[in-house]
């Protein structure tokens, strides 16, 4: 495409630097709001407790206790029990993690110094839910020993679906990503942080398993399986046979773009 020499002049006249100066001022506070939180994760023990608190449940539950989840009891190496039981220790964990976001600032009365940045409420969010996020996905990471252990228990070795053991940990990663999203909105709600963690519990239990119920009881005829879809079990389950479709991405990024949105319409309620 060529440009005139009146439009030419013009951006001959104005650095692009100037151009996109507050854009880039903008990327570089939500950066530094990110590491901030990150920090305060793993500045203290929060972080540590988080990543030993879930890899010590789901251990005991896949290796020494004697249940359905148990790797040993299967016959077979797989782990599916690691899959069925994280979205529920998540479903305690994450809460926990995101109760303080929000909460926290509001009853110390910080949360009106960091509006006071030259940060859109939204980049705020977006740079807390981030943290969170990444909190989450260091979690995960260490539970692939699981999977090097179940890797070498099967005979012959390597003997596992490995397509759907990668589908597990995206939907297990994108379950935990909604489940930020729900607790960050919680936490927005109240000054509280006990009350931020029970709210969260419930959205996300409702969320999780909450729709499935409905659907089970059968009262709604033809619309049964829409309001199936409407809770995040159904996708989870989708993701975990190892088919990652594009249906179930969509509604994950839904979900947390439609919380992430509501959290950002309470910080503004402030000023109602």
């Amino acid at each position: 495409m060529q440009i005139t020499p009146t439009f030419q002049s013009f951006f001959s006249s104005m650095p692009l630097k100037t151009l996109f100066s507050h854009s880039e001022n903008e990327v570089a506070d939500m950066v530094t709001l990110l590491k901030k939180e990150i920090s305060s994760f793993f500045g203290s023990l929060l972080g540590y407790i988080v990543i030993g608190v879930f890899l010590t449940i789901n251990g005991l539950f896949l290796w020494v206790f004697p249940m359905d989840f148990n790797i040993m009891n299967m016959g077979y190496s797989s782990l599916d029990g690691l899959f069925k039981l994280a979205p529920w220790v998540y479903l305690f964990l994450i809460p926990a993690i995101t109760m303080r976001s929000f909460a926290d600032e509001r009853k110390s009365g910080t949360i009106e110094f960091l509006l006071t940045k030259p940060l859109t409420d939204f980049h705020i969010v977006f740079s807390k839910y981030l943290a969170s996020t990444i909190l989450v996905f260091f979690s995960l990471i260490p539970s692939l020993i699981y999977l090097y252990s179940v890797s070498a228990l099967g005979n012959p070795p390597a003997n596992l679906d490995w397509g759907a053991t990668l589908g597990s940990y995206i939907g297990l990663l994108f379950l935990g990503a909604v489940f930020v999203s729900i607790g960050l909105f919680s936490s927005s709600i109240t000054d509280n942080q006990i009350i931020a963690f029970i709210i969260s519990i419930f959205l996300c239990g409702f969320f999780y398993t909450g729709f499935e119920f409905i659907y089970s009881l059968d009262w709604f005829g033809s619309v049964d399986l829409l309001i199936r879809n409407l809770g995040i079990s159904a996708h989870y389950s989708s993701i975990s046979r190892g088919v990652v479709d594009t249906r179930d991405i969509i509604y994950f990024l839904s979900v947390i773009a439609a919380f992430l949105i509501f959290t950002k319409i309470s910080l503004q309620s402030r000023k109602w």
